[in-house]
């Protein structure tokens, strides 16, 4: 190819060269680079400029060019402001922090700074932000903030922004520009005085301390400027600095209402919202005029936020959430007003807006609106017939038939349960004023959950059924399914009861559910049992055997091979007892006897009946709290670190280690017959000597046993 100017290709010129070359587009862009490469070997200034220019294209396709930065630095120091921009084009779209020539930059940059050229000052400030370095902002701080006085309002609106990125890279630097830079705050020209306010406010995130004294010309601007965008600026860096002044809250309380009541801007209206809520300004403390204009002033921040959640933008719904969720601590009733609007939102298609309601719901839930509420959460879980209207709303939102998911997903019914659980049980049931609705609602979940939540209900259950005696026979009547046998006395049926425990359903559940059941079975059939004495004839007799039968079976068929050991144990003793009571139970018919006034007598009921009742029911459960042995005194005297019995002293033999082996598996239960010793290597001995070492070891067994089972304790 003719590389004179002639003839070489442009960035046109290459731009139509790759679209023309789709199939062989990386030979072509090789062959181009190629050419590029010796086109930077000339002298000429405006193929290398040409060069840079198709080399920056390239790069942003995805091609290395980080081998021209040296011609890159040729480019952006040519007399042609359109070659040096290309340059700085370059240089901004290549250069990083370790590029070897931005050393070459300095005096580049600052001959830039210093040109009577408007677009080259504006360009080289550019450039310079992107390629800032820690060396190139220590050596360009006093050329930029010198500039803060420029003639032109543009270039000083470019040094105040490109300022803050060398504050960053040498902070020494604010130090010794704040002043000069504190002094744009009251120039002439409002663009200048935004960029002011928007770097003093991005600097201000990391020690708003620091930026106090900027507090009064801060203020004026926010009473006379009607710039919305510099508005919220200063209303977010007030936010930051009134909890190191608090004499600010009172100072921006009469501007900040203001603002509030008139503006139609929402950006501005949250920030105000926000800065009153981050300032301490609504709450109630000190003289009565103080509270009454806290009160007035949270009474107009929540109906404006009302606007928020009545609006289409799902962005101003989450913010109103948001700062009504901030409101409600201090203003719980003035968000409850708004209750309607707010129970809305459950219902909207976004997932965030619906979590940040529920947030909202769990502190605005009192005894007023807990039923309301809760019933609203409920129907969140039913199923999807009862939600068509809800899941049509929802695929018009998404257009993608993800209505399901949305109402569906296991981690958000689950959250909606224990939300419901938490506003319910707070304070202690400070809500709650019927606990048999409260039960109802729980026997509901349970229903329609559809998620593992079985530990949480369970435990709500159970506290509501130990703790309200009142509510105790309800609690039963509802947990006859699952009932575990402890209030036996208050069921309508405990044949009932026996029969869903023994269903066989049961075998599904979990190992601990099963030896819990088979703990029930027992309970339940031993005050069933002994209820029968009070109204023993035939029918009771018959009526017995039938279900210790049929209690037998299913003990033996759905528990006793279960893999579980703990099952296992209790189906096993749970069966011996059962066999007991057969055999002791009667088995032929009763014989009705006559007295002598001619009226028919039933025979005396066995003592069998009331064998099982002693064991379970003589003492009444009642509820004690998880920390209540911590208030027990101990008694004086008493020493619990002290042993009840001195344990037996270690034997001292010169056994072999064998022997010794031998004797530890016999101490734990599982060694040789001859306790301690194997057959082919214990020597003969008398009977008695025999029954004597035997005795003697065993007791030594039994004493380590006790030992570290002291210890363990």
């Amino acid at each position: 190819m003719n590389i004179n100017g002639l003839f070489a290709h442009t960035l046109t010129d290459l731009i139509r060269g790759i679209r023309q070359n789709k199939k062989n587009e990386q030979a072509y862009i090789a062959k181009e680079i190629a050419d590029i490469r010796l086109e930077l070997r000339r002298n000429d200034p405006d193929l290398k400029a040409q060069a840079i220019a198709k080399l920056t294209y390239l790069q942003m396709m995805g091609y290395d060019m980080s081998w021209a930065s040296f011609h890159v630095v040729e480019v952006m120091s040519s007399p042609k402001f359109l070659y040096k921009s290309i340059g700085y084009l370059g240089a901004v779209q290549s250069f990083t922090q370790e590029t070897d020539v931005l050393m070459l930059t300095t005096n580049l940059i600052k001959k830039d700074l210093a040109s009577s050229n408007p677009c080259e000052v504006g360009v080289a400030i550019n450039g310079l932000s992107h390629i800032l370095t820690p060396d190139l902002a220590r050596d360009l701080c006093a050329d930029l903030v010198s500039m803060l006085n420029h003639s032109r309002p543009i270039i000083r609106k470019k040094v105040l922004l490109v300022l803050y990125k060398v504050f960053l890279k040498y902070p020494e630097g604010l130090r010794l520009s704040f002043s000069r830079m504190k002094d744009r705050l009251d120039d002439p020209d409002p663009s200048v005085v935004s960029a002011a306010v928007n770097v003093i406010c991005e600097l201000a995130r990391r020690n708003p301390k620091n930026y106090l004294s900027l507090a009064p010309q801060l203020f004026k601007l926010l009473t006379t400027s009607s710039n919305n965008w510099m508005l919220i600026k200063i209303i977010k860096l007030f936010a930051a600095l009134t909890p190191y002044e608090p004499r600010l809250t009172k100072k921006l309380l009469p501007p900040i209402t203001t603002l509030i009541q008139t503006t139609p801007a929402m950006s501005l209206l949250y920030e105000c919202i926000h800065t009153v809520i981050a300032g301490g300004m609504l709450v109630t403390s000190g003289s009565g005029s103080n509270v009454e204009s806290a009160n007035t002033l949270a009474a107009t921040c929540v109906s404006k936020l009302r606007t928020f959640l009545e609006d289409p933008d799902q962005n101003l719904k989450y913010i109103g959430l948001l700062a009504l969720t901030k409101i409600l601590p201090t203003h719980p009733h003035l968000v409850g007003e708004h209750k309607d609007i707010i129970l809305k939102c459950i219902d909207d298609p976004d997932i965030s807006i619906r979590m940040r309601t529920l947030d909202l719901i769990v502190g605005m839930a009192n005894k007023k609106n807990l039923t309301e509420i809760v019933k609203r959460l409920i129907n969140h879980l039913l199923p999807a017939n009862d939600h068509s209207q809800e899941i049509s709303a929802i695929n018009n939102a998404n257009n993608n038939g993800s209505a399901m998911s949305a109402l569906m997903d296991p981690s958000y019914r689950a959250d909606i349960v224990r939300r419901i659980v938490l506003i319910c049980s707070q304070n202690s049931y400070a809500n709650v004023s019927n606990f048999e609705w409260y039960l109802a609602v729980l026997s509901d979940l349970t229903n329609v959950a559809g998620v593992n939540v079985g530990n949480l209900l369970m435990q709500q259950f159970m506290d509501v059924g130990v703790r309200v005696k009142s509510v105790r026979p309800y609690t039963v009547r509802l947990m006859v399914p699952w009932l575990t046998g402890e209030y036996c006395a208050l069921l309508d049926s405990p044949e009932t009861a026996l029969e869903l425990l023994t269903q066989k359903s049961t075998c599904k559940l979990e190992p601990p559910i099963q030896a819990t059941y088979l703990q029930s079975i027992l309970k339940i059939f031993g005050y069933w049992m002994n209820s029968l004495q009070y109204s023993w004839n035939e029918e009771a007799r018959q009526q017995l055997i039938e279900t210790i039968d049929s209690l037998r079976k299913a003990v033996k068929d759905m528990f006793s091979r279960s893999p579980d050991l703990e099952v296992q144990e209790r189906a096993s003793n749970v069966s011996v007892i059962l066999e007991i009571i057969s055999e002791h139970a009667p088995r032929t018919p009763l014989k009705v006897e006559n007295s002598v006034s001619f009226a028919p007598t039933m025979p005396k009921p066995p003592a069998i009946l009331g064998s099982l009742y002693p064991l379970f029911f003589n003492l009444e459960l009642n509820p004690v709290a998880p920390k209540a042995q911590r208030k027990v005194p101990v008694p004086e005297g008493l020493d619990l670190e002290a042993w009840i019995h001195e344990p037996a002293p270690e034997p001292v033999s010169e056994s072999s280690d064998d022997d010794f082996l031998n004797e530890a598996s016999s101490s734990y239960g599982y060694g040789w017959s001859g306790q301690g010793a194997t057959p082919g290597n214990r020597k003969k001995k008398g009977k008695k000597n025999q029954d004597q070492e035997d005795s003697k070891e065993s007791a030594e067994a039994r004493a380590k046993i006790m030992e570290r089972e002291d210890v363990e304790s």
